[in-house]
Formats: structure tokens, C-alpha cells, sequence
């Protein structure tokens, strides 16, 4: 394949550390690369270097002649008075970009629900990293380099992002090397992978599943000192081989090498044991919100909201901005009352929230890591193990230096990650997390998802990154027209829901006209079709894991004491309730199953 970009021996360093010794590396027409690395390791560097926005100590950085390169940086900058309109398409007249099929689908995909007269310097964070990249994608490019190009974006547009950039070039034409902690969009797009770390770009094939399993085969070989890393790596490809058979497809995923590593692998959560502890903590009732309308004044956000969250429960909430979702949160947590109907919470329920904005740590600054976990409790339980506060710290990536730091001088992810810690030292039984994988890289995502693993409650997480959603959580929830829906099939069931919603709205008002689509004779249409075939995919997998947790509920009952009346009761519940989501699932089964054939 033709070549488009490359480096030669390039050399950065920083006063106190190399940050790339001797990189050369290149990148193909066809090539698409995702970037991973621990923060602060020279990710945005290597991209700046490529973007030829930064010069190198030494080495250069080569493009073939006549090869167009489009940059997306991390910043976005609002030139004062400027409009979306001049941002996005310039002074080009109206009739020559509405008439362009992928300027449209670029407003369409991203800018919807912003005016082109807005003013920058007026657009909240969110919706000025969405003109930025509608500014960039609207580009006709050879090469596109991305910083974070999902940061803000939820579900929905990151779903139209990774479609969008895998049918912009044909296979063997364009290129792309994207830095983003979002793991399901790296599987998504992504046909190689580069890992930046100790001053090297390591690469490896396939997207980031085939990247996990590489990645343990390298750390079996490595030195002691990486055993902590490997186990933790080889937990994920776990979840991954026994996830969603999408994420193993990739080309050179090697499927069987992947199995005997996983052999003998526990699940990643011992379910049955999490489920006796949180009972035992919390009792059978922990928080019931019954028929509720909240809102704030007159103003009513949810409607008729009844949500029932158990002793073991972990359930990943999705909607669009502005939806509800932290109305929801609010009326979990217990800062916001209901307007109508009732919450009612068990004896014993603490609930504690790690928010976006680090509330628990404003007023510690300019105190210690170390000084500051310090105050907390001596030990902590994590599962069958009792460990230290340092031990949880070194768990989340926080060397001894790092714990010598003042507060303030932590980069965002080390903020985040010592909120959690402290959030879980103060000792709660409920957890809610909000937004919580902002500025982490995919190490410590996996560090914080398997702190998570070992929580023995109810787990309420909010967030637009749908691998942590799927890897955290086993029950999904949408916040959708000021309602909230359970959703048997999980994200894709959502991304249906919203894509109905879309064509509902967008159809033709007058019952008179002509059908446009399959969907107005009552026909699906070719996507409705997809998205229902998925969501079958997604409930079999669902229908798998549940038999697998009944199956194990049935062996505890059986091994049970059967004088412990108290504990066979709190198993019979739990057994109930996974076989009431069976038979919600398999009615919803047969439904699609009659539609799809």
C-alpha cells in the first residue's frame, strides 16, 4: 500500500526524562491506528510531531507529496464573534455545502441541535469540540490525526463517529491514527494498534481486544515486576473472549491462543459471593423509587419514574445531554425530593456519589496524597482481601512519589482516581459514579474496572463510554423523554430506541402522503432490520450470562445450610429476580425473532 506519513528516528526529551528515544515508524494508505499509553508517556506528542506542530530534539517527520493531513488537537479555541457557520464551512455560499452529501451527514451527525448563527465564544465545552470536528471532518483529507476525538460526544455520537470514519475512505485509501481512552470505539475503527511507553511505539494487529491478548502473551514473557499488570490485562481478555464475539473478529485475533490463556480464569466478578455480602450489608431493601415525578420548580424532568435497585445490583444509566440523568442520580443520592410518589430507602443505605467535578477533593488541595488517604480508615475490604489505603493507591497507579504530591498538582486522571479511593474509604453501600472515565487512559480504566469488580453493592454508573458500561454493569437503563426505560439489549437496544425516535420525528406530519420508507407501511427498513439483529445478538449474550449466574445461585442453594432460613430466602430472591429479566428477555426474543426472521 502506498505510503502517506512517516517519522525517522525521532527524539524528545524532557528535562527530567526521554520522552521517545529513536522512533521510526510509518503510516499506510488504509493504515487506521489507534494510540494507547498511560497518560503523561508522549501520546499527544507523537500526534503533534506527525501533525508537524512540533518540532523533534532530533529525526525528522516525512509526507509523501501532495498527501492533505487534517488535525483534531485537545484544545478547541473559540475565536471571539466568529459564528459555527464561518467555523464549519466558511464563506462558501449556502447552495454549494447544503448540496455536498458529506456536509450534510457531518451537521447532521454532530451539529444537530446547535444553530450555524451561535457564537462560539457562546457554545458550551461540549458543543464547541463538536464544531471543531465537524470543522475538520467537512475537510477532504488523506490523513486524519485525532487527539481525543470522542471527549464529549455521547453514545449516540460516538456510534455516528466511528460509522462516519469507517466508510469515509475505501479500505486501501486514507489513513487515520486517533489517541482515545474509549475502548469500544478503538475495536470499532481500529485495525492496528500502537502503544506508547518507556520512550518506545510498540505495535501491534488488530484493534484493542487483539492488542489485550497480545499485550498478556508479551507480559508472560516479561520480568516478575510486570505480574501485577499481566493479571490484571488477563482478567480483561476474559471479559473480552466471553463478551460480545464482535470484539474478537478482528483480523489476526488469534481466538484459540486467547482461549488457552483464559483457561481457568475465574469470571471476572464472583457474583453469588458479592450478592451474600451486599445482603448482609444492606438487607433486602436498599432504594425503591415508586412512581415518581421530579424536576425543580415547575419544572417536571421525569415522569412516572419507578426504579427498583437491590442489594447487588450494578446498573449503567444512558440518555442524551439533558435527558434527566443527573435528576435521576439526584433522586438516588437524596439531594432532590420527588415531586410526586415516593423514594423510599432501606435502614442502613449510605450512598455516596463520585461526581465530574471532584466536589470531594476541592477543599484538600494543597494537602498529601498520602496525608489525605491517611484520615480514612487503616484497612479496606476488597473482596476476600483486606488491604491498605497504599495498597488500593498503588492499585490505581499512584507510585510512592505520586503519593507525596500535593493534591492540587495531580494531573485529572490521578484527581479522579483519588476521588474514587476516598469516596470508597468513606465507607458507603452505594455507590454512584458520574461520567467517572474522563482523563484516564485504558491502564488505569482497567485498574478502576477491576477496583470495581470486588464492590460488594449497588453500583449506579453514568457514562458515555459503552466498554465501561458493558464491562462494569449487568443491567442498563435509559433516561429517554423524560422517562426511564430498562433495556433488555443493553446499548444497542438504545442506539435503536434513539434511531426510532429520530425517523418518528422526521417523518411527514400529514397521514395523507405517500410512505416513504419500509418503516410507514409497517416494514422495517434495512437499518431498523440491523439494529433489531443486534439487539437480538445482545439479548442471546445477556440470555447467556444469566444462565450462568442461575446455574451458580442453584449450587449455593443446594451447598446452602438448609437450617439458614434467612439465607436461602435472600438466594431464592436473587434467583427470582434473574429469572424474571429471562423470561422479559425471551418474550422481547420472540418479538424480534418474528420481525427478523
Amino acid at each position: 500500500m502506498a505510503h502517506l506519513l512517516g517519522t525517522q528516528s525521532l527524539h524528545v526529551a524532557l528535562p527530567d526524562r526521554v520522552l521517545l528515544a529513536d522512533v521510526t515508524l510509518g503510516i499506510d494508505a488504509g493504515d487506521r491506528i489507534g494510540v494507547v499509553g498511560r497518560n503523561g508517556d508522549g501520546k499527544s506528542t507523537l500526534l503533534r510531531l506527525l501533525a508537524r506542530q512540533q518540532e523533534p530534539d532530533d529525526g525528522r517527520v516525512t509526507v509523501r507529496g501532495g498527501v492533505r493531513v487534517g488535525v483534531l488537537a485537545q484544545q478547541d479555541v473559540a475565536t471571539p464573534g466568529a459564528s459555527v457557520r464561518e467555523r464549519v464551512v466558511g464563506d462558501r455560499p449556502e447552495h454549494e455545502w447544503a448540496s455536498d452529501p458529506r456536509i450534510r451527514d457531518v451537521l447532521s451527525g454532530l451539529l444537530e441541535g446547535i444553530s450555524l448563527e451561535a457564537r462560539l465564544d457562546s457554545l458550551s465545552g461540549g458543543q464547541l469540540r463538536r464544531v471543531h470536528l465537524a470543522e475538520l471532518l467537512v475537510g477532504d483529507w488523506d490523513v486524519l490525526l485525532l487527539d481525543e476525538p470522542t471527549n464529549h460526544l455521547d453514545v449516540e455520537g460516538i456510534a455516528w463517529l466511528a460509522e462516519h470514519l469507517r466508510r469515509r475512505w475505501s479500505p486501501k485509501d486514507g489513513g487515520m491514527v486517533v489517541i482515545t481512552h474509549d475502548r469500544w470505539f478503538l475495536d470499532a475503527v481500529c485495525t492496528r494498534m500502537w502503544e506508547v511507553h518507556d520512550g518506545i511505539v510498540e505495535p501491534f494487529e488488530g484493534g484493542y481486544a487483539a492488542y489485550v491478548l497480545q499485550r498478556v502473551e508479551r507480559d508472560r514473557q516479561a520480568a516478575a515486576i510486570e505480574s501485577k499488570r499481566q493479571n490484571l490485562m488477563r482478567k480483561e481478555l476474559a471479559w473480552l473472549r466471553r463478551g460480545a464475539p464482535a470484539r474478537t473478529s478482528k483480523p489476526k485475533f488469534r481466538i484459540d491462543a486467547a482461549n488457552e490463556l483464559i483457561a481457568g480464569e475465574p469470571p471476572v466478578r464472583d457474583t453469588v459471593e458479592l450478592t451474600q455480602l451486599a445482603t448482609s450489608r444492606l438487607g433486602r431493601d436498599v432504594i425503591d423509587i415508586l412512581d415518581v415525578d421530579a424536576g425543580y420548580g415547575e419544572h417536571v424532568v421525569l415522569r412516572d419514574v419507578t426504579l427498583h435497585i437491590g442489594p447487588a445490583d450494578r446498573i449503567g444509566v444512558l440518555g442524551p445531554n439533558g435527558a434527566g440523568k443527573s435528576t435521576l442520580l439526584a433522586l438516588v443520592t437524596g439531594e432532590l425530593e420527588p415531586l410526586a410518589g415516593r423514594v423510599k430507602r432501606g435502614k442502613t443505605v449510605t450512598v455516596r456519589q463520585v461526581s465530574q467535578q471532584l466536589e470531594g477533593l476541592a477543599e484538600h488541595r494543597t494537602e498529601r496524597v498520602s496525608d489525605l488517604v491517611g484520615k480514612f480508615r487503616s484497612t479496606f475490604q476488597a473482596g476476600k482481601e483486606t488491604v491498605t489505603p497504599g495498597q488500593l493507591l498503588e492499585r490505581l497507579g499512584f507510585t510512592a512519589a505520586h503519593q507525596k504530591v500535593r493534591v492540587g498538582e495531580l494531573s485529572g486522571g490521578q484527581q479522579r482516581r483519588l476521588d474514587l479511593l476516598l469516596t470508597l474509604l468513606g465507607e458507603p453501600n452505594v455507590l454512584v459514579l458520574d461520567e467517572p472515565t474522563n482523563d484516564m487512559d485504558t491502564d488505569m480504566l482497567a485498574a478502576m474496572e477491576d477496583l470495581l469488580d470486588t464492590w460488594p453493592g449497588p453500583l449506579i454508573v453514568v457514562s458515555h463510554d459503552r466498554y465501561l458500561l458493558e464491562r462494569v454493569t449487568d443491567l442498563q437503563y435509559a433516561v429517554m423523554d423524560g422517562e426511564v426505560r430498562h433495556l433488555p439489549g443493553g446499548v444497542e437496544e438504545y442506539l435503536a430506541r434513539r434511531r426510532q425516535a429520530e425517523q418518528q420525528q422526521s417523518a411527514p406530519s400529514s397521514s395523507a402522503a405517500a410512505p416513504a420508507s419500509g418503516a410507514a407501511t409497517g416494514t422495517p427498513s434495512g437499518a431498523e432490520l440491523r439494529a433489531m439483529q443486534k439487539e437480538v445478538s445482545a439479548i442471546e449474550r445477556r440470555l447467556q450470562k444469566l444462565s450462568g449466574q442461575i446455574a451458580g445461585v442453584h449450587e449455593q442453594l443446594a451447598a446452602h445450610d438448609q437450617d439458614d432460613y434467612v439465607g436461602l430466602q435472600e438466594l431464592t430472591e436473587v434467583l427470582q429476580r434473574h429469572e424474571a429479566e429471562v423470561e422479559e428477555l425471551e418474550e422481547r426474543w420472540l418479538e424480534l425473532s418474528e420481525i427478523t426472521g
